[in-house]
């Protein structure tokens, strides 16, 4: 559906906005893409310079095998001519219109072809009762709430059937409570309809739990690209490990890497043992990664021989969380996150921390 190549978007000296390099993803027909990294990694921009919003310096654009943009031909299709539909951060829900005709005005509006009466009366209806509207059709859009506004929104970009659904955080405005929700009716929405989306966020469960593939950005470039799980299981550097999800990072250094694909960490702990599928970029491993619910505490055993990543420790800190208990665990003066589902733990305790050797990771460091 989508494919940009050498996209490099940079700003003069006084303007805002985090500029993009050598930007370059795919996305598939019927695909949820997220495009996710703290501000002003350059997210926003890339997602503007898809929309018509903003012009790239380099690069090239397709869009269902048209060009869009291409900036050694001089070629730029204008925004109103993409086919897109766009929801911005804050919904721009025209307060002075009715539901009906905040949903109706992409067709009213439309320079791609004339819609009768009839024919929009009869789509807005339609797209209305996709997003539990109906019955709000002759209200006020301004006397919707924060939820409704957002499908109201959704339901302005979908009513004219976009090629391409953009959405730029649409849910950093609502609380928590309804986010979690209008979570849920997103992805439900993407799965009725099946429009292709590409989706901008900086919340890392928005996007583990709505997209098909991730791209992680980080200072204007893509740091890594690839599912969920690969994202979180898998992080191809300390950034995306440490951004995506919780992490305990030991940096430290590579002692052996054997052909069966595990490897050792010299670490401030001591070695750690670790699986070491692939490093991107050829790079060394220069830390050993482990997953907070992956960390197994255990009574403190006897003095003696310790096995493999197995570690004296006492716990500092003990917070219950409902469905979970999370501590903190002073192992040599390193701080190590223990998330557990069951058992309790107190503060002072000596245990000794278990890293399972198929848990770990070896990445690169900056």
């Amino acid at each position: 559906m989508l494919q940009i190549d050498n996209l490099t978007k940079l700003y003069a000296p006084g303007e805002t906005g985090g500029g993009v390099r050598n930007i370059a993803f795919d996305v598939a027909v019927g695909e949820f893409y997220t495009l996710l990294g703290p501000s002003g990694c350059g997210k926003t921009t890339t997602l503007r310079c898809v929309a018509g919003l903003e012009t790239p310096s380099t690069g090239r654009m397709t869009l269902e095998g048209r060009t869009i943009f291409d900036a050694e031909r001089a070629t730029f299709v204008p925004a109103d001519q993409r086919r897109l539909g766009m929801v911005f951060q804050s919904y721009a829900v025209w307060p002075h219109m009715t539901v009906f005709d905040n949903a109706a005005f992409p067709l009213r509006m439309s320079r791609a072809r004339r819609w009768d009466r009839a024919e929009i009366r009869v789509r807005v209806t339609q797209t209305l009762e996709t997003m539990g509207l109906a019955g709000f059709a002759g209200r006020s859009a301004a006397q919707l709430s924060g939820g409704q506004q957002q499908r109201l929104a959704l339901a302005r970009a979908l009513v004219a059937e976009p090629r391409l659904l953009l959405l730029d955080e649409p849910l950093s405005n609502l609380d928590a409570l309804l986010r979690a929700r209008m979570r849920s009716e997103l992805h439900r929405l993407h799965k009725d309809v099946g429009v292709t989306t590409v989706y901008v966020t900086h919340d890392q469960s928005e996007a583990l739990a709505l997209s098909d593939r991730i791209a992680v950005m980080h200072d204007g470039r893509i740091a890594q690209i690839g599912t969920p799980h690969q994202i979180y299981d898998q992080p191809s550097n300390a950034f995306v490990a440490t951004f995506v999800g919780r992490s305990n990072l030991m940096r430290g250094a590579l002692l052996d890497h054997d052909t069966d694909g595990s490897a050792r960490i010299a670490t401030a702990l001591g070695p750690v043992l670790c699986r070491a599928p692939r490093v991107a970029g050829g790079a060394a491993p220069g830390a050993a990664l482990i997953r907070p619910e992956h960390v197994a505490l255990t009574a403190a055993a006897g003095d003696g021989p310790s096995p493999p990543n197995r570690f004296r420790g006492r716990i500092s800190q003990v917070a219950f969380l409902g469905e979970a208990t999370e501590c903190v665990v002073q192992v040599g003066g390193i701080e190590i996150l223990v998330r557990s589902l069951a058992g309790r733990h107190h503060g002072a305790e000596a245990v000794d921390v278990v890293f399972p050797p198929d848990k770990v990771l070896a990445i690169a460091v900056d």
